[in-house]
């Protein structure tokens, strides 16, 4: 189950993490972001230890949308290091996901 953090910025959280991070742009207006809350929650305990899953709303946070690119939701966005790894657009199921994963080496 995910957890609520706070971070002083964006930038803080993809640096300061030893993982890479997986981050879920979504809107609570849209119908495939809520069907990702549930595959965010049924895939973590499989990815756990090797990449970190983070959710950022795109109504609450629209210049990170903007500073991303993020013109379609949900956004999956992989970072590493602070940087832009790899990123697909639309609803995934959990076993896609756990896919395109693997296919960036994570």
């Amino acid at each position: 189950m995910a957890t609520k953090q706070q971070f002083s910025s964006f930038a803080d959280l993809l640096t300061g993490s030893d993982l890479p991070v997986l981050v879920d742009f979504y809107a609570e207006w849209c119908g495939p972001c809520r069907l990702m809350a549930q595959t965010f929650a049924q895939i973590a305990p499989q990815v756990k230890g090797r990449v970190k899953l983070v959710k950022i709303n795109t109504e609450a946070y629209p210049q990170l949308a903007a500073q991303y690119q993020v013109q379609a939701l949900p956004t999956l966005v992989v970072f590493r290091d602070g940087a832009v790894m790899a990123r697909v657009e639309g609803a995934l199921s959990g076993d896609q996901i756990l896919q395109w994963l693997q296919t960036q080496g994570l």
